[in-house]
């Protein structure tokens, strides 16, 4: 949780330095902002190294198949990555660009997601021939 207080604080830190920036030049100001983004996401990655053993666990006490995990988290990691870039695009002040970005995460999301999908599909006809 350490990495957690030293991204949050570069992040208060990005913000006051960006405040003041902003006033006399708003490109530095944001890509200070992309910058301090991208170590946030670094951080994030490195926090969710415990979860993803979680799941490795689970995938194999469970017997998925291996894709089912590696989607699920190239989703998710789909999903941030379009919202953190969507956010950075309203705040350059080109929301219409954040809005597609959104809008191709969420394709992307869908189209990763069809093998679980699938999946779960198998499962409910297996379920319900065995009523």
């Amino acid at each position: 949780m350490e990495i957690f207080w030293k991204i949050t604080g570069a992040v208060l830190l990005s913000l006051v330095l960006g405040m003041t920036v902003d006033k006399q030049e708003r490109d530095i100001g944001l890509v200070l902002s992309m910058l301090v983004c991208c170590l946030g996401s670094l951080g994030a990655v490195s926090c969710l190294e415990p979860v993803l053993d979680f799941f490795r666990e689970l995938q194999g006490a469970a017997g998925f198949p291996a894709g089912l995990l590696t989607s699920l988290i190239k989703a998710v990691g789909i999903a941030l990555v379009a919202e953190i870039a969507a956010a950075i695009c309203t705040d350059a002040g080109k929301g219409a660009l954040g809005k597609i970005l959104q809008m191709l995460g969420s394709a992307a999301v869908l189209t990763l997601s069809l093998p679980l999908f699938r999946e779960l599909t198998g499962i409910i006809k297996e379920m319900v021939r065995d009523l």
